[in-house]
């Protein structure tokens, strides 16, 4: 399922939300040009389960420098598709929850979500040294967010099916809880998989625990929901975006 946009108008210009996807694309675009040099800066800007915990069991390092990839392997990607499908879920689904919590707060919110998911993926895996590079796990808790503030949303879903492509809208709580407990699903088989080359290449116990963090945190800084506009401009809303 692809989602395209909801139904959802946003009440606020989503600054920071726009300003993530912008920073996302700038710096895979870096990372297009590095060449030949791009495998070396992935090695040390990634996040590196064994690096970060010493290669044993897990632990927080006192080294502030331990923590600088941390935060920049949620701006890392590893291909064109990858960028393209988290920024799409982003602008989908970002903007509203922006607008729920406000700017500063969905800042940290992202950012707290983002480490939350690959402290996850750490805990898991203490001693992989594979690196880990991606915006998923801090989108994943933008999809948390967005299923507990906004369960009566509708999704418009493209679901491609052979060569018709089939356009239906779907309740947000059924997208991102199907979503959800395919991530979960994923997870059980990552957990019980012989080796890391089994493990399929993506740090699915990430999205898992930055969707938790995601519900969580947006229950602790949601702001009180703003009351409706009134008949007239909520016409006019729907007029403008549907």
């Amino acid at each position: 399922m692809i989602p395209l946009r909801d139904d959802i108008p946003s009440r606020t210009i989503p600054v920071v939300n726009t300003l993530l996807i912008v920073a996302n694309v700038l710096v895979f675009l870096f990372e297009l040009s590095l060449g030949p040099q791009l495998e070396g800066f992935i090695g040390g800007a990634a996040l590196v389960p064994a690096r970060f915990t010493g290669g044993g069991a897990f632990w927080i390092p006192l080294d502030p420098g331990a923590w600088v990839p941390l935060f920049l392997s949620m701006f890392l990607h590893g291909g064109l598709a990858h960028v393209g499908g988290n920024m799409l879920y982003l602008w989908v689904f970002g903007d509203n929850v922006e607008d729920r919590l406000g700017h500063g707060r969905y800042l940290l919110f992202y950012l707290l979500a983002g480490v939350l998911a690959s402290l996850t993926h750490v805990e898991i895996d203490p001693t992989s040294q594979v690196p880990m590079v991606g915006a998923s796990g801090a989108i994943a808790g933008v999809l948390g967010a967005y299923m507990v503030l906004y369960p009566r949303a509708r999704v418009l879903t493209f679901i491609p099916i052979v060569i018709i492509p089939w356009f239906i809208r779907v309740p947000a709580v059924i997208f991102l809880g199907v979503w959800f407990i395919g991530q979960v699903m994923s997870g059980g088989m990552y957990l019980h998989a012989p080796d890391e080359a089994a493990r399929g290449g993506v740090a699915v116990m990430a999205h898992v625990g930055g969707f938790i963090a995601g519900v969580v945190l947006a229950l602790l800084l949601k702001r009180p929901e703003a009351p409706p506009p009134p008949p007239g401009e909520r016409s006019r809303q729907r007029w403008l975006y549907d």
